[in-house]
Protein backbone atom coordinates (compact mmCIF):
# COMPACT_ATOMS: atom_id res chain seq x y z
CA UNK A 1 0.00 0.00 0.00
CA UNK A 2 1.35 3.01 -0.94
CA UNK A 3 1.63 5.97 1.18
CA UNK A 4 -0.99 8.29 -0.47
CA UNK A 5 -3.57 5.72 0.14
CA UNK A 6 -2.62 4.75 3.76
CA UNK A 7 -3.27 8.47 4.23
CA UNK A 8 -6.46 8.22 2.72
CA UNK A 9 -7.89 5.03 4.30
CA UNK A 10 -6.54 6.64 8.25
CA UNK A 11 -8.65 9.89 6.75
CA UNK A 12 -11.51 7.85 6.26
CA UNK A 13 -11.29 5.72 8.77
CA UNK A 14 -11.17 8.96 10.53
CA UNK A 15 -14.37 10.68 9.48
CA UNK A 16 -16.42 7.82 9.95
CA UNK A 17 -15.60 8.05 13.91
CA UNK A 18 -16.71 11.89 13.52
CA UNK A 19 -20.07 12.64 14.98
CA UNK A 20 -22.29 13.00 12.37
CA UNK A 21 -23.24 17.07 13.17
CA UNK A 22 -19.22 17.67 11.95
CA UNK A 23 -19.42 14.94 9.10
CA UNK A 24 -23.02 16.36 7.56
CA UNK A 25 -22.33 19.66 6.08
CA UNK A 26 -26.25 20.06 5.41
CA UNK A 27 -26.55 20.21 8.67
CA UNK A 28 -23.64 23.01 9.82
CA UNK A 29 -24.06 26.91 8.28
CA UNK A 30 -20.53 26.22 8.12
CA UNK A 31 -19.16 25.39 4.21
CA UNK A 32 -17.80 22.59 3.06
CA UNK A 33 -13.53 23.74 3.53
CA UNK A 34 -14.74 24.77 7.19
CA UNK A 35 -16.11 21.27 8.33
CA UNK A 36 -13.68 19.18 6.13
CA UNK A 37 -11.19 16.67 8.41
CA UNK A 38 -7.81 16.97 7.86
CA UNK A 39 -4.68 14.88 10.32
CA UNK A 40 -2.76 16.78 12.31
CA UNK A 41 1.30 16.05 13.38
CA UNK A 42 0.09 14.91 16.43
CA UNK A 43 -2.07 12.21 14.81
CA UNK A 44 -5.46 13.54 15.60
CA UNK A 45 -7.95 14.76 12.78
CA UNK A 46 -9.62 18.41 13.08
CA UNK A 47 -11.42 20.82 11.28
CA UNK A 48 -10.73 24.62 10.96
CA UNK A 49 -14.05 25.10 12.24
CA UNK A 50 -13.22 23.32 15.63
CA UNK A 51 -9.72 24.12 15.51
CA UNK A 52 -9.89 27.73 14.75
CA UNK A 53 -13.38 28.98 15.94
CA UNK A 54 -14.20 32.46 15.36
CA UNK A 55 -10.61 33.17 13.83
CA UNK A 56 -9.54 34.73 10.42
CA UNK A 57 -7.36 31.74 8.77
CA UNK A 58 -4.35 31.90 6.19
CA UNK A 59 -4.58 28.36 4.64
CA UNK A 60 -1.16 27.53 2.98
CA UNK A 61 0.01 24.58 1.09
CA UNK A 62 4.04 24.36 1.89
CA UNK A 63 7.21 22.95 1.14
CA UNK A 64 10.95 23.02 2.44
CA UNK A 65 12.86 22.54 -1.26
CA UNK A 66 11.03 25.26 -3.09
CA UNK A 67 11.82 28.77 -3.95
CA UNK A 68 8.82 30.03 -2.67
CA UNK A 69 10.23 28.27 0.81
CA UNK A 70 11.09 31.41 2.06
CA UNK A 71 7.72 32.96 2.42
CA UNK A 72 7.99 30.90 5.66
CA UNK A 73 9.60 33.79 7.49
CA UNK A 74 6.70 36.55 6.06
CA UNK A 75 4.12 34.10 6.84
CA UNK A 76 5.61 34.27 10.42
CA UNK A 77 5.78 37.70 10.40
CA UNK A 78 2.05 38.00 9.42
CA UNK A 79 1.12 35.49 12.20
CA UNK A 80 2.64 37.98 14.89
CA UNK A 81 1.31 41.05 13.40
CA UNK A 82 -1.92 39.94 13.54
CA UNK A 83 -2.23 37.29 16.28
CA UNK A 84 -4.01 39.18 18.50
CA UNK A 85 -6.92 40.14 15.75
CA UNK A 86 -8.05 36.93 15.45
CA UNK A 87 -5.38 35.95 12.33
CA UNK A 88 -4.26 32.10 12.83
CA UNK A 89 -1.92 30.90 9.17
CA UNK A 90 -2.15 27.10 9.19
CA UNK A 91 0.28 25.46 6.91
CA UNK A 92 -0.46 22.26 5.13
CA UNK A 93 2.94 20.30 3.64
CA UNK A 94 2.52 18.57 0.07
CA UNK A 95 4.71 16.85 -2.02
CA UNK A 96 2.69 16.96 -5.12
CA UNK A 97 4.74 19.91 -6.79
CA UNK A 98 8.08 19.03 -7.77
CA UNK A 99 8.73 16.77 -4.80
CA UNK A 100 9.54 19.29 -3.12
CA UNK A 101 8.28 17.96 0.48
CA UNK A 102 9.86 14.38 1.06
CA UNK A 103 10.22 14.84 4.85
CA UNK A 104 8.12 12.87 7.56
CA UNK A 105 5.93 15.34 9.43
CA UNK A 106 8.72 15.41 12.58
CA UNK A 107 11.09 16.36 10.02
CA UNK A 108 8.90 19.22 8.46
CA UNK A 109 8.06 20.69 11.43
CA UNK A 110 11.77 20.46 12.95
CA UNK A 111 12.96 22.20 9.59
CA UNK A 112 9.79 24.93 9.89
CA UNK A 113 10.66 25.70 13.64
CA UNK A 114 14.79 25.29 13.45
CA UNK A 115 14.92 27.66 10.15
CA UNK A 116 12.01 29.90 10.69
CA UNK A 117 10.77 30.16 14.15
CA UNK A 118 7.65 29.55 13.19
CA UNK A 119 4.94 29.24 15.54
CA UNK A 120 2.32 28.82 13.55
CA UNK A 121 0.42 25.54 13.28
CA UNK A 122 1.92 23.02 10.55
CA UNK A 123 -0.23 20.20 10.09
CA UNK A 124 0.06 16.28 8.66
CA UNK A 125 1.97 16.65 4.97
CA UNK A 126 -1.45 15.68 2.56
CA UNK A 127 -2.09 15.73 -0.87
CA UNK A 128 -3.49 19.52 -2.59
CA UNK A 129 -4.21 18.11 -5.74
CA UNK A 130 -5.23 15.47 -8.14
CA UNK A 131 -7.89 12.56 -7.42
CA UNK A 132 -6.26 11.61 -4.19
CA UNK A 133 -6.49 15.42 -2.39
CA UNK A 134 -7.26 15.71 0.94
CA UNK A 135 -11.05 16.71 1.98
CA UNK A 136 -9.85 19.76 2.82
CA UNK A 137 -8.71 21.19 -0.63
CA UNK A 138 -11.02 19.32 -2.68
CA UNK A 139 -13.71 21.35 -0.47
CA UNK A 140 -11.86 24.72 -1.28
CA UNK A 141 -10.91 23.84 -5.05
CA UNK A 142 -13.78 22.38 -5.91
CA UNK A 143 -17.02 23.39 -7.82
CA UNK A 144 -19.04 24.54 -4.62
CA UNK A 145 -15.87 27.15 -4.12
CA UNK A 146 -16.04 30.80 -4.45
CA UNK A 147 -12.28 30.16 -5.90
CA UNK A 148 -12.54 26.88 -7.67
CA UNK A 149 -9.76 25.25 -9.61
CA UNK A 150 -6.51 23.03 -8.79
CA UNK A 151 -3.82 24.92 -6.47
CA UNK A 152 -0.92 25.60 -9.12
CA UNK A 153 2.05 25.46 -7.29
CA UNK A 154 3.76 25.79 -3.25
CA UNK A 155 2.85 28.29 -1.13
CA UNK A 156 -0.72 29.07 -2.62
CA UNK A 157 -3.04 31.28 -0.39
CA UNK A 158 -6.62 31.01 0.91
CA UNK A 159 -7.66 33.91 3.26
CA UNK A 160 -10.87 32.88 5.57
CA UNK A 161 -12.64 35.10 7.09
CA UNK A 162 -14.08 33.89 10.94
CA UNK A 163 -17.52 33.15 8.81
CA UNK A 164 -16.03 30.64 6.78
CA UNK A 165 -16.37 33.26 4.17
CA UNK A 166 -13.41 32.90 1.60
CA UNK A 167 -12.30 36.65 1.41
CA UNK A 168 -9.10 36.17 -1.11
CA UNK A 169 -6.94 33.29 -2.67
CA UNK A 170 -3.16 34.42 -3.56
CA UNK A 171 -0.97 32.34 -5.67
CA UNK A 172 2.49 31.59 -4.79
CA UNK A 173 4.11 34.50 -5.91
CA UNK A 174 2.14 36.82 -3.65
CA UNK A 175 4.34 37.51 -0.69
CA UNK A 176 2.57 37.37 2.71
CA UNK A 177 3.67 40.64 3.25
CA UNK A 178 2.61 42.34 -0.07
CA UNK A 179 -0.30 45.27 -0.28
CA UNK A 180 -2.49 42.39 -1.37
CA UNK A 181 -2.16 40.01 1.09
CA UNK A 182 -2.57 42.74 3.84
CA UNK A 183 -5.68 43.89 2.11
CA UNK A 184 -7.45 40.56 1.94
CA UNK A 185 -6.47 39.79 5.88
CA UNK A 186 -7.87 43.27 7.04
CA UNK A 187 -11.02 42.55 5.08
CA UNK A 188 -11.56 38.99 6.46
CA UNK A 189 -10.39 40.25 10.56
CA UNK A 190 -12.89 43.30 10.05
CA UNK A 191 -10.35 46.02 10.04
Amino acid sequence: MNRATAFLLLLFAAIAALPATLRANEDSEMPAWMTAPYATMEGTTETLATAYPGKTVVVVNVASRCGYTRQYADLQKLQQQYADRGLVVVAFPSNDYGGQEPGTDAEILEFCESRFSVTFPVKSKMPTRGDGKSPLYAALTGPDSPKPGEVKWNFEKFVIAPDGRIVARLGSATEPTSAEMVKAVEEAVGG
